[in-house]
């Protein structure tokens, strides 16, 4: 992951003012619209599109732990498994028609060499299940033809621009991924920091899905680019997904 930035540091400027989406609890986790398409952050960590019977998910970096090991730090070596088995338990849920990754799916350029046979079977499955689109990413610029599925820079679905990075500029409905956002709030006497969805309701940037991947506080500068009046977020805690508004959210520190 790189930043659209700096070094990070802490956000100064101030958020007053701005509103967060229209979040509702739904069976799957919570739903508003993103730049007028009906969304769902699902606790799952992925995004669902409904009406296009679409799931994106965002940064898997499947065989991250392998990648650690050959430089001498070492993991237990079942991210992929992990990650691959909460996909595959999102897409029997949902049944989506298309199944887009956005990016830095692999941990680098020669990860898919590396799955073991089952995980690489487990590839296999979801790709002959489904219309199954991997976006490329500053980790895995190339991703692997071996695998099944269709390979693109980005792509839009339901009026949403589905890419890896985010743009500085104004970017009205992209939905993008790279900057692996958590968030951090307080209550009753305690504070809870978890992965999160961000989205100033116009734009959003996705959790990493991958089990291995850390995470940024929205807090911090380097989101400053892509949303300049700062943003609500989607938490992923304790199994679920929970709104917090903007004027909850805890910078890190």
């Amino acid at each position: 992951m790189t930043m659209l930035s700096g070094a990070p540091r802490k956000r100064t400027s101030s958020r007053a003012g701005l509103e967060s989406p229209d979040f509702r609890p739904c069976e799957e986790g919570v739903t508003f619209s993103l730049a007028g398409a009906a969304v769902v952050a699902t606790a799952g960590g992925a995004l669902w599109i409904p009406a296009a019977q679409t799931l994106i998910v965002s940064d898997l970096h499947l065989e991250k732990g392998s990648s650690f090991a050959r430089r001498g730090q070492m993991l237990p070596p079942y991210d992929s498994r992990a990650t691959l088995a909460r996909l595959e338990a999102l897409v029997l849920t949902l049944r989506p028609a298309c199944v887009v990754s956005l990016g830095d799916s692999f941990h680098d350029p020669y990860a898919a060499a590396r799955l073991d046979a089952a995980d690489a079977a487990a590839v296999r499955r979801l790709t002959d299940a489904v219309d199954f689109v991997w976006i490329e990413g500053n980790h895995d610029p190339h991703p692997p033809a071996d695998l099944g599925g269709r390979a693109a820079t980005e792509i839009t679905v339901a009026g949403l621009r589905l890419r890896h990075e985010p743009q500085i500029s104004p970017a009205l409905g992209e939905v993008a991924g790279h900057l692996h956002p958590c968030a951090a709030i307080a209550g009753r006497g305690r504070r809870i920091r978890a992965r999160c969805f961000a989205t100033d309701g116009a734009r959003l940037v996705m959790p990493a899905f991958g089990a291995y991947t850390g995470g940024l506080n929205v807090c911090d500068e380097a989101f400053a680019p892509v949303f300049p009046q700062g943003c609500a977020a989607v938490l992923l805690a304790r199994g679920g997904a929970y709104p917090a508004p903007s004027a909850r959210l805890l910078p890190d520190g």
